[in-house]
């Protein structure tokens, strides 16, 4: 009590990192598998979160994974779906739509249900 007090005076409050998930960035990892032809980074698993541009998510890890997976660099691995991030997922929707022959992503960098598959199946390097 007499810490939440404090904080409140001060405006200040210590928070364990365990805890700072959303704010606080940091390079994660990539475990990659493979099942029935999608690949998973060990993050989110799903196929309709857009990554967070602001904050660190589950998403964001995932989808940077998967496009450095795919042979398009996003720059560190932070879970934060930036500049950097939204550059190889333009040039990874752009090369989904050359390879097919056909505009089936938005060239955006926003990775939505639409991309969510093709990044869990079809890069230059899956």
């Amino acid at each position: 009590m007499a810490l939440t007090a404090a904080a409140l005076i001060t405006g200040t409050l210590s928070v364990p990192a365990a805890f700072a998930g959303t704010t606080t960035a940091q390079a994660y990892t990539c475990h990659y598998s493979e099942s029935n032809g999608y690949w998973h980074a060990g993050y989110y698993s799903g196929n309709t979160v857009i990554p967070s541009s602001t904050g660190v998510s589950s998403s964001g890890i995932e989808a940077q994974c998967l496009l450095k997976k795919a042979g398009f660099d996003p720059g560190t691995i932070d879970g934060v779906f930036g500049t950097n991030s939204k550059a190889a997922a333009k040039a990874f929707q752009a090369y989904i739509n050359d390879e097919t022959n056909r505009d089936l992503l938005a060239t955006d960098g926003i990775v939505g249900s639409q991309t969510w598959p093709f990044l869990r199946c079809c890069g230059i390097g899956m």
